[in-house]
């Protein structure tokens, strides 16, 4: 029996024990107890922000949530509350209709156990109790007839926590506060019938596709045969980001990342996809939907649409096994159902040239390439030349980025433009993977050559508190609580002067204050946080990224990583190798600083200048930034990559010059950290 049989079957007790619904009045819940985390979430979350670094939130077990949602009739994202570990308690103003779904726990109704997955009509005045979870699983679900209505955030109540925003004012729930309630207009069931409600273990198996990043480009074959044979186990640092899981060290197909860094997972940054198995350096980390949308790792899997929901059921201890599925059969565990058991064989590359993360490879005009790599079933990340910093790479993403814009694709749901790739995500139903593969060759045929690129490029003026104490309180902690005898410890700055080859630590001093930062993506590591480069080579620093990666970075921390410098968006983890800290780029209280009315300050292709301050002068700035008293100095101008090709070729002795000091700087730390066991050969 289904939730639509169900329906009609309860709906005329239903409807005929719901008439205490005042027509004009406002039903409340009180929250008496908040649980241990317990947030506002609605499905499918904030979407059309992942290219600022905006993660999608929304319920991290989407499937117990919307199950729920369907028994009360309410649409299936209507907002409710997501319990980790434990449940609040809540007393409702007027009779209301509920469901408790997710991981098993104790629920009460004035103390009478009451059973989960089952719709249960709380009285006027009584306390619905969820206890802690008991397992397996890690997070239950409270939905309500007519949701709880809260000011949307960027389209969205969904809660991010970290970002400070969504939901009841960006945190947790609160003793004492008061949920609006929206009217119910929709039938109830009695129960999510026990063949669709998802079945919870302690030993999971999670349906991937290969891909982006596979074997033998990025990890050898006998690494992905690990990866698919291994049953990894979930590590206590978890949490909605990412899922970190304990596993084997991979081989690696490469001995490093070029200059993307050190490690062979080192890339050049590219948008993420939730539901990747993300290597941060040797580490396994499944990225969760309040990960990052931008980052310098490789993914060799992407778990597929219709199995993340069990990333939010994963608990410390628990195992995982993925299964690799044909790419056409993720549409069958797409649609909520019984059907939700990984056991297909792997997916085969079309092009059968070995790369199993490949859809297709071709060339769009002479000199440069396109690779486009599958990320799970609702996802194709286009990769245009070799694993290079170049920035006709950057303006031949911009062009595909803004054509596509333009063309308003239906299906489409996502655009987001990294160093040298355009992620493209997209609802399956409606624009198949095979049918967008053949678009995108056809828009290579519409769009202008990279070098003809003229955009708009502001040059912005932002403080830098060099080797900020922040930034060494957050070195203390990696070394305290990761790793205390990683190369870059106990201080990045010296580190990166070796590894450049530069004479002093004032060098690395000038080099960046001297440095015009040209931004290429946002929202690498979060809201509005830019991942930008150098537009003068010799300005380009070039360093490794923690291997762990930290487990907190100061909000607004600048770091260097590979080639690139980025600023923090918010507090959270992080790899780049820290240099100091600046104001915020983000300020969602207080927009319109330079960027108009949106909460980020950056756009693509600004230029950024930094100017010294000390510690407690940026403390003041960063206040008066927040109150939106501070107006960030910008002036208007153009970036033309002629113009830059054309500075290069002049310039082109000198910069020869400075990459040998660099590169064999690079090559002898490389050998020292393989010497020590740091690197695989």
């Amino acid at each position: 029996m289904t939730v639509a049989d169900l329906a009609v079957e309860y709906s005329e007790v239903a409807r005929a024990a719901d008439g205490t619904h005042a027509e004009g009045s406002q039903q409340t819940a009180q929250v008496v107890r908040p649980g241990m985390l317990t947030t506002v979430q609605d499905w499918p979350g904030r979407i059309g922000y992942w290219h600022v670094g905006v993660p999608p939130s929304g319920p991290m077990d989407d499937l117990s949530f919307r199950l729920g949602n369907r028994v009360l009739g309410n649409p299936e994202g209507a907002a409710g509350l997501e319990c980790t570990l434990g449940g609040p308690a809540l007393k409702f103003s007027a009779p209301t209709w509920v469901c408790v779904t997710g991981a098993p726990t104790d629920v009460t109704v004035n103390g009478i156990h009451v059973q989960q997955w089952r719709t249960v009509r709380v009285p006027a005045g009584a306390t619905l109790d969820i206890g802690a979870v008991r397992g397996p699983g890690m997070r239950c679900y409270v939905l309500i007839a007519g949701g709880i209505q809260l000011p949307e955030y960027l389209g969205s109540t969904a809660t991010f926590t970290l970002g400070k925003f969504g939901g009841s004012a960006g945190n947790t729930l609160r003793a004492g506060e008061m949920l609006s309630l929206g009217p119910h207009q929709g039938w109830v069931a009695a129960a999510v019938p026990m063949e669709e409600q998802p079945v919870l273990s302690r030993r999971w198996e999670l349906a991937v596709t290969e891909g982006p990043h596979g074997a033998p480009e990025f990890f050898t074959r006998k690494d992905f045969d690990t990866i698919i044979s291994t049953d990894y186990e979930v590590h206590f640092n978890s949490d909605r980001t990412g899922v970190r899981l304990i596993g084997p060290k991979p081989e690696w197909a490469r001995t490093d990342g070029g200059e993307a860094g050190l490690h062979p997972s080192n890339i050049h940054d590219t948008p993420y996809s939730v539901g990747a198995l993300d290597f941060t350096g040797d580490t396994p980390i499944l990225l969760g939907p309040d990960g990052p949308s931008l980052g310098g790792f490789v993914c060799p899997v992407t778990v597929v649409a219709a199995d993340r929901w069990k990333l939010g059921q994963l608990a410390p201890g628990d195992t995982v096994r993925f299964v690799p599925i044909r790419s056409e059969r993720a549409a069958s565990v797409r649609e909520l159902g019984p059907a939700r058991r990984a056991a297909w064989p792997a997916v085969l590359s079309p092009g059968g040239d070995g790369d199993d993360g490949v859809l297709r490879r071709t060339d769009v005009d002479a000199e440069t390439g396109v690779t486009y790599r599958r990320q799970g079933d609702d996802g194709v990340l286009v990769e245009y030349g070799s694993m290079t910093l170049d920035l006709g790479l950057r303006a031949r993403v911009h062009a595909l980025h803004q054509h596509l814009l333009e063309a308003g694709v239906r299906g489409v749901t996502e655009l987001t433009p990294g160093v040298r790739s355009l992620q493209i995500r997209v609802d399956p139903t409606v624009m198949p993977v095979s049918t967008l593969l053949d678009l995108l060759a056809e828009a290579e045929q519409h769009i202008p050559a990279s070098d003809r690129l003229v955009v708009p490029s502001r040059t912005v003026h932002l403080p830098l508190s060099w080797d900020d104490p922040t930034t060494r309180e957050a070195i203390t902690r990696y070394m305290h609580g990761v790793r205390a005898d990683a190369p870059w410890c106990p201080w990045n700055i010296e580190f990166i002067r070796r590894v450049n080859g530069l004479a002093s630590v004032q060098d690395v001093y000038d080099t960046v204050f001297g440095a015009e930062y040209l931004v290429l993506g946002l929202g690498d590591v979060y809201l509005g946080a830019p991942v930008a480069t150098p537009t003068d080579p010799r300005h380009r620093l070039v360093t490794t990224k923690y291997n762990p990666a930290r487990t907190w970075t100061p909000e607004n921390a600048v770091g260097i990583g590979g080639a690139y410098l980025c600023i923090y968006g918010m507090e959270g983890p992080g790899g780049y190798q820290f240099v100091g800290r600046t104001t915020q780029v983000w300020n969602h209280r207080h927009p319109g600083n330079v960027s108009g009315e949106s909460p980020w300050l950056l756009r693509y292709f600004d230029r950024i200048h930094w100017y010294p301050v000390e510690a407690g002068e940026l403390l003041d700035l960063r206040a008066d930034f927040a109150a939106g008293k501070v107006e960030v100095r910008a002036e208007d101008g153009w970036f033309a990559l002629a113009d830059y090709r054309k500075f290069l070729s002049d310039n082109a002795e000198s910069i020869d010059e400075f990459r040998a000091v660099q590169t064999a700087a690079f090559a002898a730390e490389r050998d020292s950290w393989r010497q020590a066991g740091e690197l695989t050969a």
